[in-house]
């Protein structure tokens, strides 16, 4: 968990908090890779794109996983009556947009100055160093409930977002970074969820040093014998052990995460694909792309060709 979170940054990201009113509505479109929503007053709802609804209460949590579009609003039956795009992040409030002349706290929007909701929400966006392989693990929408999520964390987002002093950017990219890692840590410790293997411990010595070894130098050439030699065991017993735990082959698990790491680098960096194949642990741009369109289906090129669109 550490290894995929340490890489993640918030650069410009962006928050709001938006008062809604009854029956009011909003399509979250902007594209981000992930998003924060917090319930501060009020219950909501969210709506992935592909799902069912799902309620917010005060001091719940949701992330939202993109690029698909979500909706939230006061009642999931309302249409949304306003799209929120990487654009224009504010549905500004009625009275607002009618006068001009409403003086509202930074980052705050609506409709109606005295709604029934509040909710606070953040994005990231752009080169942010979110793994693929942590987009994977997380459904479009996951809740964590107030009883597990962190209150004081919530409370100084909460006041932050309303404020705008020297350095104010680089406060809420942090908060945004803490305030995921956060959720995202109360959400895999509920048995419920099926943590990746990345992420739960393994009472499994043997295993858990294999999956040690491969997650910290993944560029070494590492073979069942090597991993069992440093594991102290037999080839046969770290290849049982391992597909016990973990559901595949050592080789096999190596592989995708590889080619996870590739797709990252494709994603975030401009290096060439020789020099990530390198990286990674391929000795050059045709073996990675081997390996990269067996686990996904398409080569690096291609890859970093559709989510630089994004």
């Amino acid at each position: 968990m550490a290894k995929l979170l340490d890489g993640v940054r918030a650069h410009g990201a962006v928050f709001t908090r938006t008062v809604m009113s009854p029956q009011w509505s909003l399509r979250f479109a902007s594209g981000a890779r992930l998003t924060l929503v917090a319930a501060f007053d009020g219950r909501i709802w969210i709506t992935p794109a592909d799902g069912e609804p799902m309620e917010l209460g005060p001091g719940d949590i949701a992330v939202l996983r993109g690029p698909a579009p979500c909706t939230v609003a006061v009642d999931p039956a309302s249409p949304p009556g306003r799209t929120i795009t990487s654009a224009d992040y504010c549905a500004r409030t009625a009275q607002a947009v009618a006068v001009g002349e409403l003086a509202l706290d930074p980052r705050t929007c609506g409709v109606d100055e005295t709604g029934s909701a509040l909710l606070v929400s953040g994005a990231y966006e752009g080169r942010t160093g979110i793994s693929d392989r942590l987009l994977d693990a997380l459904p479009d929408v996951l809740v964590v409930p107030e009883a597990d999520s962190d209150r004081t964390l919530l409370a100084l987002v909460a006041k932050e977002v309303r404020r705008d002093k020297p350095g104010q950017q680089a406060v809420l990219d942090r908060l945004l970074d803490l305030m995921l890692v956060s959720t995202l840590r109360a959400w895999f410790d509920r048995p419920q969820n099926h943590a990746p293997v990345w992420y739960r411990p393994t009472d499994d010595s043997v295993v858990a040093s294999a999956l040690r070894l491969m997650h910290e130098d993944p560029a070494h050439p590492w073979t069942v014998a090597t991993l069992a030699a440093k594991a102290g065991v037999s080839r046969s017993g770290l290849a049982r052990s391992f597909v016990r735990h973990v559901g595949e082959p050592p080789m096999t698990y190596l592989a995708t995460w590889r080619v996870a790491l590739a797709a990252d680098l494709l994603r975030d960096t401009d290096d060439t694909v020789s020099s990530i194949a390198h990286e990674v642990g391929y000795a050059n741009t045709f073996t990675l792309s081997v390996a990269f369109k067996r686990c996904r289906g398409i080569t690096p090129t291609q890859h970093r060709a559709a989510v630089r669109r994004l």
